[in-house]
C-alpha cells in the first residue's frame, strides 16, 4: 500500500527589502538617534575654527558687520542676502564672534537632516529614507560646511523646512486644496517659504519654476496659479520693505548679472557670453560636476583630483532620468517633485555659471534629492529578486562606508589643528603664505592709523583677521593696459587716490594651495609693479610678515 503523499504547505517568504524595511521601521527611533549622534560627533571633531581660504565665508561675516554698522546705507549685493542678515542679527547681539557663528552653523547642520527625515517619513521606503538621512549626517563635505560660515548649512536647513511643508501639504492623505476658504493659510505659508528660498540662494528662482512646473504637469492649473500668486505677494512685499529701508543701496542685480554674462568673471575686457557660450558652460559644468564632483562628494575620487570622466557623468544622468521616469510612471509624486526641483536648479546652475568656478558646494546641497531619485530607480529595478536586492544593499553600504571613512579621516586629522586654534593659535593649520597674509592684515589693524584704507586681494579675510578693520577689495587688475596686461601706473594711482586707499598688502598666496611651486596669485603685483617701475618712490615697504612666503605692507605716497 502506497504511503500517502505528504502535503507541504508553502509560506510566503519575505524579500530582502521587506525584511530590512520592516527592521528599520521597527527600530527607526534608535537608528535615527545613532546616525544623528555619529554625524554630530564627526562634525564636532571636524570643527574648523578658522576662516577658509575660499573667501565667501569671510564675505558673509563682513556683510553681517556692515549691515549693523552701516545701516541703512549697506545692502549685501554679491549673493542672496538672507544668511548675511542672520549673521547681522548675531553681530548685533554678540559682536563679530567667529566661533559663535560657526556653532550656529553646526546647529543648522544638525537640524537640517532631522527635518529632511521628517519630510520623507512614511512617504518613501525606509531603506531610501535612512540612506538619504545618513548621507546628510556623515558626508564629509557636508560636515566640512557644518563648521564654516558659508551659507550651505543654513540653506540645507531652509530647503529641508520647505520640503517638509511641501510634502506635508501635497503628499499626505489630505493634500492642499484649491478651496481658499479652507486652505488659504497653507497657500500663504508655502508662498512665504518659496520667497525665503530665493533669499537663501539666488539660483532658487529655478526652484520656483520647478514648483510651478510640478503642478502644471499634474494638470493642477489652479494650484500653479495659487503658488505663483502667493509667492508673488511675499516677493513684492519684501521688495517694498527692502526699498523702503535700504533704498538705492538695495539695487543689487546689475553687477551680479554682469559678472555672469561676462566670459571671464574677473576680466570684463574679454566681452560677454553669447548663447552658444552658455550651452558650452552647460556641457562643461555637467562634465565637471557630474563626472568628477559627484564622485568626490561620495568619497570615491580624491578631492584634489582634476580630471573628469564623461562616462561617469552619463551614468549619473541615466540613473537620475530613469528614477524620474519610474516615479512618474508609478505616480510617486514626492520622488518626482524632489528630482524635478533639484534637476531644474542644477540645470540653471550649470547653464549660467562659468565653468571656472567648479565648486562642489553648488552640487552638494542638491545631492540628497538626486541620490533619492537615483536609488529609487535602482530600488524598483531590483525589487523582485533577492540576489539583486542584496547587491543594491551592498551598494548602499559601499557608498555610506566610503563617505564615513572620508569623514573619519578628516576628523582625526583635524583634532590637533582645532585644538591649537581653540587654545589661541588662530593661524595654525594655514600654509605659510596664508599665515603671512593674515598676520599682515592683523598688523594693519593694530599698527596703522584708524583712518587708513588698505587694498587687499582677499579683503573680507583681511577684515576678519584685522579685527573688523575695513579693507579695500582688489579682485582683478585695475586700469589694465591691453599690451602689458598690467595696470597703467598713472591710472592706478589716480584710482587709489580717488578711493582714498593709503596702503596695499602684497601677499605671496599660492596658485596651488597644496605646495609652494613659486607661482602665486599676482593680481596685486600686476598693479604695484608698474607703479614701482615708473615711480620708485611712490610705494614704500613699511612692514614684512614671514620669510619663505612673505607678505608686504606698502604705503602709497601720492
Amino acid at each position: 500500500m502506497a504511503k500517502p503523499t505528504k502535503i507541504i504547505k508553502k509560506t510566503d517568504s519575505k524579500t530582502v527589502f521587506q525584511t530590512l524595511n520592516n527592521y528599520l521601521l521597527k527600530n527607526n527611533r534608535i537608528i535615527f538617534w545613532v546616525i544623528l549622534a555619529i554625524g554630530s560627533v564627526l562634525a564636532l571633531l571636524s570643527f574648523n575654527a578658522r576662516i577658509s581660504e575660499a573667501h565667501d565665508d569671510a564675505l558673509y561675516i563682513e556683510a553681517g558687520y556692515r549691515y549693523v554698522h552701516e545701516f541703512p546705507n549697506y545692502y549685501y549685493t554679491s549673493n542672496a542676502p538672507m544668511y548675511p542678515m542672520f549673521l547681522a542679527l548675531l553681530t548685533m547681539m554678540l559682536g563679530t564672534n567667529l566661533i559663535v557663528f560657526k556653532l550656529f552653523s553646526i546647529l543648522f547642520f544638525i537640524m537640517g537632516p532631522v527635518i529632511y527625515y521628517k519630510a520623507l517619513d512614511k512617504k518613501v521606503p525606509e531603506i531610501l529614507k535612512f540612506f538619504v538621512f545618513s548621507f546628510l549626517c556623515i558626508n564629509h563635505m557636508i560636515i566640512y560646511f557644518a563648521s564654516q560660515t558659508f551659507s550651505e548649512s543654513f540653506y540645507l536647513l531652509m530647503q529641508a523646512i520647505f520640503f517638509y511643508y511641501f510634502s506635508r501639504y501635497n503628499f499626505s492623505e489630505n493634500p492642499i486644496s484649491t478651496n481658499l476658504k479652507i486652505d488659504y493659510k497653507k497657500w500663504l505659508w508655502l508662498g512665504f517659504l518659496m520667497m525665503i528660498l530665493t533669499l537663501a540662494k539666488n539660483i532658487l528662482v529655478f526652484g520656483i519654476a520647478a514648483i510651478l512646473l510640478f503642478y502644471f504637469i499634474k494638470k493642477e492649473y489652479k494650484k500653479t496659479f495659487y503658488a505663483l500668486v502667493s509667492f508673488g505677494i511675499f516677493k513684492l512685499l519684501y521688495e517694498l520693505i527692502k526699498n523702503a529701508i535700504w533704498g538705492a543701496s538695495a539695487i543689487q542685480y546689475n553687477s551680479q548679472v554682469n559678472i555672469l554674462l561676462n566670459k571671464d568673471p574677473y576680466d570684463a575686457s574679454q566681452g560677454q557670453e553669447d548663447l552658444s557660450g552658455f550651452f558650452g558652460r552647460l556641457f562643461d559644468n555637467i562634465g565637471l560636476y557630474l563626472g568628477k564632483r559627484f564622485y568626490q562628494i561620495l568619497g570615491f575620487i580624491e578631492e584634489n583630483y582634476t580630471n573628469s570622466f564623461a562616462i561617469l557623468a552619463f551614468l549619473v544622468i541615466a540613473l537620475t532620468v530613469y528614477g524620474l521616469y519610474i516615479a512618474i510612471k508609478r505616480k510617486n509624486a514626492i520622488i518626482s517633485f524632489f528630482l524635478l526641483f533639484a534637476g531644474t536648479i542644477l540645470f540653471g546652475t550649470f547653464f549660467v555659471l562659468q565653468a571656472r568656478w567648479d565648486q562642489p558646494r553648488f552640487l552638494l546641497v542638491h545631492m540628497p534629492a538626486v541620490l533619492l531619485g537615483m536609488f529609487y530607480g535602482m530600488y524598483t529595478l531590483v525589487e523582485k529578486d533577492n540576489f539583486t536586492q542584496r547587491i543594491f544593499i551592498l551598494l548602499i553600504i559601499l557608498v555610506l562606508g566610503s563617505m564615513f571613512i572620508s569623514s573619519a579621516k578628516r576628523a582625526l586629522a583635524n583634532i590637533p589643528i582645532v585644538t591649537k586654534n581653540l587654545k589661541g593659535d588662530k593661524y595654525y593649520g594655514y600654509t605659510p603664505d596664508w599665515q603671512s597674509f593674515l598676520k599682515a592684515s592683523a598688523w594693519c589693524a593694530d599698527s596703522l592709523p584708524k583712518e587708513s584704507l588698505v587694498a587687499s586681494r582677499k579683503a573680507p579675510m583681511s577684515f576678519v583677521y584685522g579685527h573688523g578693520k575695513k579693507f579695500f577689495p582688489i579682485y582683478s587688475v585695475i586700469k589694465k593696459d591691453t599690451v602689458t596686461s598690467q595696470s597703467n601706473p598713472d591710472s592706478a594711482l589716480a584710482f587709489f587716490k580717488k578711493n582714498k586707499v593709503t596702503h596695499i598688502i602684497l601677499g605671496s598666496l599660492r596658485i596651488d594651495p597644496t605646495k609652494n611651486t613659486g607661482q602665486i596669485i599676482n593680481t596685486v603685483h600686476n598693479i604695484a609693479q608698474p607703479i614701482m617701475q615708473k615711480y620708485p618712490d611712490k610705494l614704500q615697504i613699511i612692514h614684512t610678515e614671514g620669510s619663505m612666503e612673505p607678505a608686504y605692507v606698502l604705503k602709497i605716497k601720492y
